[in-house]
């Protein structure tokens, strides 16, 4: 994710943490100023130390546009990360950092924009999807979507009860997990990595073609997905990516 500079910095003000998984917890954080985003942004945060060192990390926000001011970000504990170790460790309600944001316009998804729409995730890269899909429940939207997520293991699917929740609506949401480290747990889902096969068989879960398709993950992961969405047909062009790390 790239820093956009003409977006200043502010503080803001942790008022919640809920532990998501093992290695995921949600900050909530309240702007010093209005905040406005769309589903799929992001923003970038900055650690000050005593000394004047300062560390950057960019965060994808988790929580749609209707939510307000607040914010929330799922934050991966990386044990050489610069960042999370505090968020993890430290950071406490009431704390207060800088971001700025929101930053991305081409990672976005709106209601009005109409589906069928494929998303594929790895690990946290489900963050910014996570908040194009409660986008699609507030505005009561019907637009097809289908979400493949891809974990290790079960318990680390973030977000999973709520995922499993939207999925039982059959509203035109499809949920796919698929886990690399254990085998599957509902009989829809998947026990191996991404793959043109598996992608072709949720595609046709969709009333017709995804008019596009949002991938987020590691760069390893972002790569294998969208090979494999073009080997089950979907083309490079319709295909927008967000990568994160190494």
């Amino acid at each position: 994710m790239s820093a956009e500079p003409q977006s200043p910095w502010q503080t803001a003000k942790i008022t919640r943490i809920e532990k998501r998984t093992p290695r995921v917890t949600s900050f909530w954080f309240q702007p010093s100023r209005p905040f406005v985003h769309l589903a799929g942004q992001h923003v970038d945060i900055r650690l000050t130390a005593p000394d004047g060192y300062q560390a950057r990390r960019s965060y994808s926000i988790a929580s749609p546009p209707e939510a307000g001011a607040a914010i929330e970000l799922a934050i991966e504990r990386l044990d050489d990360g610069e960042v999370s170790p505090f968020f993890h460790d430290v950071a406490v309600v009431g704390d207060e950092i800088e971001l700025r944001g929101p930053l991305g316009g081409h990672f976005i998804w709106d209601t009005n924009d109409g589906g069928p729409i494929l998303l594929v995730g790895g690990g946290s890269g489900v963050v910014p999807l996570m908040a194009m899909l409660r986008h699609r429940t507030l505005q009561k939207s019907v637009a097809p979507i289908a979400l493949v997520f891809s974990a290790r293991i079960w318990d680390e699917v973030i977000f999973r009860d709520e995922l499993i929740r939207l999925d039982d609506r059959h509203d035109g949401f499809d949920l796919v997990l698929t886990l690399t480290r254990e085998q599957a747990r509902r009989p829809s889902d998947y026990s191996r990595r991404v793959d043109a096969q598996m992608m072709m068989q949720t595609i046709e879960r969709l009333p017709k073609t995804p008019r596009l398709a949002f991938v987020c993950g590691s760069n390893a992961f972002v790569s294998a997905a969208a090979e494999a969405l073009i080997d089950a047909g979907v083309a490079a062009g319709l295909i927008r990516t967000e990568r994160y790390g190494v």
